[in-house]
């Protein structure tokens, strides 16, 4: 038996991963769930793991796998997975991939640690599932350092990034600092002040006046190879 909170958590974690692809991060559960700390999400999901609904993967971050869901009680591997992708050994045409894909411009570097120059642009290009993209203008960046690692993203990770010049407390951008400087960081407003928060317990949090900072843009996705 699950108690209100740890099902709710359950919940919460599949609908995410079904929507978005990966898991939520302790931030977002913390808020999902209306909680006033991490430490209280942390309890939940040793919970759920002790009680076999959840098992959590070693060395990577966000990364939780549902072994049962918090309705029936079954084991997910006993049924379908609405986000497991079944293979397909067919082989496709070019025009068959091209029609799932889009091209994005590939812009250059983001730091995701001391931030770097301004983003340039260039010729080259990379190719996204349609599926992940959003309406909009959108672009790829590749990201050069380690301050987001534990949000899942890594040094020479490819993000993707819908153009916005608005972004809501909590989102991850790519902020644009005295028009010279690019950083991908979860943004915060406070007044007149924007805090750029790392996730990454060794690099602090920046606080600075909101004139000094634009967005260029807000992450939607990220593509990685291994």
């Amino acid at each position: 038996m699950l108690t209100r909170k740890q099902k709710e958590l359950l919940n919460y974690i599949q609908n995410f991963q079904s929507k978005n692809g990966v898991t939520p991060s302790y931030e977002e559960m913390k808020s999902a769930l209306n909680l006033k700390s991490k430490s209280g999400i942390h309890r939940l999901v040793i919970a759920l793991e002790e009680r076999g609904f959840v098992k959590r993967l070693a060395h990577k971050a966000r990364a939780l796998e549902i072994i049962k869901d918090g309705i029936s009680n079954i084991k997910l591997s006993d049924k379908v997975k609405k986000n497991i992708v079944v293979g397909d050994f067919s082989v496709n045409t070019d025009d068959e991939i091209k029609q799932k894909l889009s091209t994005l411009p590939l812009l250059g570097k983001i730091a995701a640690g001391t931030p770097i120059e301004a983003i340039q642009d260039n010729d080259t290009s990379v190719d996204v599932p349609k599926e992940m993209m959003p309406i909009g203008e959108s672009y790829a960046l590749t990201v050069e350092g380690d301050s987001m690692i534990n949000e899942g993203i890594h040094d020479g990770d490819t993000v993707l990034i819908k153009k916005t010049n608005i972004a809501d407390n909590g989102d991850i951008v790519v902020a644009l600092i005295d028009d010279h400087e690019a950083t991908l960081k979860r943004i915060r407003k406070k007044g007149q002040s924007i805090a750029l928060e790392s996730a990454n317990p060794i690099y602090e949090t920046k606080i600075i006046s909101s004139h000094r900072v634009k967005i260029q843009g807000k992450l939607i996705g990220l593509l990685r190879k291994y």
